[in-house]
C-alpha cells in the first residue's frame, strides 16, 4: 500500500514515507543543541527551489534535455536515500519517480581464457567447496529522478558552465548529502561521479568553507575538522526522518 502522491514504493521494501511540509524551525526546537546558530545559508532558512538540484549536479547527480524541458536523476545505494530525495523533490514543486537499478553481476572469462587449476589442488575438497559456493548478490540501488519539467530549464541552460562560479547553498548541499553523504573515517565524504570537473567542485566547496580532498579514484570528497564538520552539519540542517542518525552530518556516526 502507498501514500497519494507517492512513487509506488512497497512498505516491505523501504521505509514509512516522510510526509513533506515546510521547515518551521526555532531555536528551542527538541533536539537542537543550545545555543546552535542557524547559517544564513543552511537548509532551515532557505525557501526550497528547483535551483537546489545544482546540489545533486555537483555530485553523482545527472542532467537531462527533451523537447525544451529538462529532468535531474540520481542513482543512491539505500532506500532511506528514495525517500528523503523524493520528499525534497516533491516540496520544490517536482514529480519525481523512482524505479530499482539492476546491477549485473561480472561476467566469468570465456571458456579459452580460463586458466585450468593443477591436478593436485583440483583435487582438494577445500578447493572444490570454495568454487562450489555462491557469490553473494549485489546490495540494491535505485534510481531517483524529476519528470522532465520547464521549471529545471534555467538549471538545464547554466550546466556545465555554472559549475565554475557554484554556490553551493545549505539546501543544496542537502540534496547532495541525502544522495551520497556518509561518514568515512573521523570525516564525511561526498559522492562525485568522476567524469563532471573536479577542480569546479572543489573550489565551490572551498567557497562554501568545506574544503577538503578528492579521493585517488574521484568518486567522492572528504570533508575532515571539527569546524568543517560542524558547518556541514548546520548548512544541511534537521535530519530528516528516514535517514540514519548515523549517516547524516552531526549525527553518532558523522
Amino acid at each position: 500500500m502507498t501514500e497519494t502522491g507517492w512513487p509506488l514504493i512497497p512498505r516491505e521494501v523501504l521505509p514509512a514515507p516522510v510526509p513533506v511540509a515546510k521547515r518551521i524551525t526555532h531555536r528551542d526546537a527538541p533536539g537542537r543543541p543550545s545555543g546552535r546558530q542557524l547559517s544564513m545559508f543552511g537548509a532551515e532558512t532557505t525557501e526550497p527551489s528547483p535551483a537546489d538540484l545544482a546540489g545533486l549536479l555537483a555530485g553523482p547527480g545527472q542532467l537531462g534535455t527533451m523537447g525544451g524541458t529538462a529532468r535531474v536523476s540520481v542513482e543512491v545505494d539505500a532506500a532511506w536515500r528514495v525517500h528523503v530525495l523524493v520528499a525534497e523533490l516533491v516540496a520544490r514543486g517536482l514529480a519525481a519517480s523512482w524505479e530499482p537499478v539492476i546491477v549485473r553481476p561480472a561476467e566469468p572469462p570465456p571458456a579459452e581464457e580460463a586458466v585450468a587449476a593443477p591436478a593436485e589442488e583440483s583435487a582438494d575438497p577445500a578447493n572444490s567447496e570454495i568454487s562450489d559456493t555462491p557469490e553473494e548478490p549485489p546490495p540494491p540501488r535505485f534510481e531517483v529522478r524529476t519528470a522532465y519539467s520547464r521549471r529545471l530549464n534555467g538549471l538545464a541552460r547554466a550546466w556545465p558552465d555554472a559549475a565554475a562560479q557554484l554556490f553551493l547553498s545549505g539546501p543544496r548541499l542537502r540534496l547532495w548529502a541525502a544522495a551520497s553523504g556518509a561518514p568515512a573515517g573521523t570525516g564525511y565524504a561526498l559522492g562525485l561521479d568522476p567524469a563532471k570537473d573536479g577542480p569546479a567542485v572543489d573550489a565551490a566547496l572551498v567557497r562554501a568553507g568545506l574544503a577538503g580532498r578528492m579521493s585517488d579514484d574521484g568518486r567522492s570528497y572528504l570533508i575532515t575538522g571539527r569546524r568543517r564538520l560542524t558547518r556541514l552539519a548546520e548548512l544541511v540542517g534537521e535530519r530528516p526522518e528516514a535517514a540514519p542518525e548515523e549517516l547524516w552530518p552531526g549525527g553518532a556516526g558523522a
